[in-house]
């Protein structure tokens, strides 16, 4: 039997303090944490998308960084029974693990980033580079990189990777933390970009291309189409269109897939999954139809559910597989 390919999530695992108290996406604590106004939910982004990654059947590992504390503990406890190793974390015994305070505006998630985190000091290990070298796809953003120290351990691994790996750079803008300079050596790095029609005119200004803010598909198309051309090294730009679906665009063709009707509960997670689905069916070649399918699937289902890790039985595991499959 083939080994499950291996894929990695690089930065940040933090907690978001939610507006309505702390959850633990439907996973009671019997660690003997006080679950008070201490905790609220799991995630990060690369986190997010190596527990999706896992779901799908991947060996996949979160390199972060944790502190030795309680939010730190009760994150390793909160991730054991889910399909992500965490035998690589860090743990950092100057720093606090990661937190951030979400409220929602008309439904949307807004974020204050508490700094320093743990994560902001993550080191170059050995262990590390010898995992990127053997990665079959990672995933790294932009919020990560805003220490320098964090910044060269994202970069340096990116470059470790063989020139088969998948590289996602998911660029995930949080004001204030990136810049055009982050940004030019993470796409120098990618294979993939992945983002959201808000972020695509931010990046292109902060890149000193020409923008559209009006986000049609054909302003997307070309928005695309200049990143592609800018950036040899990528063979997709990924762009997600929040209940509008997503577009896919490489040098020799593009897939729009309109999404699906659901009713929302929260957003935190989904852009995750949705980069999850994308990387699991391009390390299996498959065409951009079942990429967008895929992501668009796994992601809505994440926005159907509450928290960025919701439970997932098997039977809804299957059902999403099987519709992908039949979907073209």
């Amino acid at each position: 039997m083939k080994e499950p390919h291996l894929i990695l999530g690089i930065g940040e695992l933090l907690w978001d303090m939610l507006p309505e108290g702390p959850r633990l996406d439907g996973v009671a604590s019997d660690s003997g944490h006080p679950l008070g106004a201490s905790m609220g939910s799991l995630g990060g982004a690369p986190a997010n998308f190596s527990v999706m990654a896992g779901r799908l059947g991947n060996h996949s590992a979160i390199l972060s960084r944790i502190g030795r504390d309680d939010l730190g503990r009760e994150a390793v406890h909160r991730l054991d029974p889910l399909p992500a190793d965490t035998s690589f974390l860090q743990i950092d015994l100057a720093h606090e693990t990661g937190r951030v305070t979400v409220s929602f505006n008309n439904g949307q998630p807004e974020y204050t980033i508490h700094q320093p985190a743990a994560w902001d000091s993550m080191e170059l290990s050995d262990e590390w580079v010898r995992l990127a070298e053997r990665a079959d796809a990672i995933c790294f953003g932009s919020l990560a990189q805003r220490s320098i120290e964090s910044r060269q351990t994202i970069q340096t691994l990116a470059a470790q990777t063989s020139s088969r790996c998948v590289r996602i750079f998911d660029v995930n803008l949080r004001p204030p933390f990136y810049s055009s300079e982050v940004i030019q050596e993470s796409l120098e790095l990618a294979t993939v970009m992945k983002m959201n029609d808000a972020e695509l005119p931010v990046v292109l200004s902060l890149l000193g291309m020409p923008a559209e803010n009006d986000a049609t598909l054909d302003n997307l198309r070309l928005g695309a189409d200049r990143m592609l051309v800018e950036f040899p090294t990528l063979q997709m730009v990924a762009i997600t269109r929040g209940g509008q679906g997503s577009l896919l665009v490489t040098r020799d063709e593009w897939h729009q897939h309109a999404g699906f009707p659901i009713k929302v509960r929260d957003t935190i997670g989904a852009g995750d999954a949705f980069t999850a689905a994308l990387a699991h069916y391009l390390l299996r070649r498959a065409a951009l139809p079942v990429l967008n399918e895929a992501g668009n699937r796994w992601g809505s289902w994440v926005a159907s559910q509450s928290g960025a890790m919701p439970p997932l039985t098997d039977r809804t595991r299957a059902e999403i597989d099987i519709a992908i499959e039949h979907s073209t």
